[in-house]
């Protein structure tokens, strides 16, 4: 399959999950703004792909990247961002989405399992996105965080070059 083919149009979002579920799969579900791929973010996507039978990535869209993260970001558009974690064997599918938060996301995907990284708990997750994942019958497991790997850090550096 070739990773644009992995690349899941909004509208088409409903119909890929309700395929997933035919096919009697787990469903794991991450989303993040992916600016800068690094090893963080590849180990982070493989341990949330153990947790089920496919993966899919929600992916933050340009205006939202620069409401989280600054005027300067993102560095990548998301339509790049989308492409390159596409490409990844670890995940199954790939989405982007325009809000800051997943809330719509998530209620559209309809997550088994809502993965999230070590620096957030279940008190400081976006109780909205807790409680859509919840509504549709979905559990969350938090992995643990890569220390010393971050975009942020990797810009920070690239700019004392």
């Amino acid at each position: 399959m070739s990773f644009r083919e992995k690349i899941i149009a909004w509208e088409q979002l409903p119909a890929w999950r309700a395929a997933q579920r035919a096919a009697g799969k787990r469903l794991v579900v991450t989303n993040g703004c992916f600016d800068l791929l690094h090893l963080g973010h590849v180990t982070y996507l493989e341990t949330a792909r153990r947790q089920g039978d496919a993966l899919l990535v929600g992916v933050n869209g340009d205006a939202s990247v620069r409401q989280l993260k600054g005027p300067n970001r993102p560095v990548t558009p998301e339509e790049d961002r989308a492409g390159v974690l596409a490409a990844l064997a670890s995940v199954d599918g790939v989405c982007v989405f325009a809000e800051a938060t997943a809330t719509r996301f998530l209620a559209a995907a309809q997550p088994d399992v809502y993965v999230k990284g070590g620096d957030y708990t279940l008190d400081t997750l976006n109780q909205d996105e807790r409680r859509a994942v919840e509504a549709a019958g979905g559990k969350i497991e938090i992995i643990p965080f890569v220390p010393g790997k971050s975009t942020t850090a990797l810009l920070e550096k690239i700019s004392r070059l």
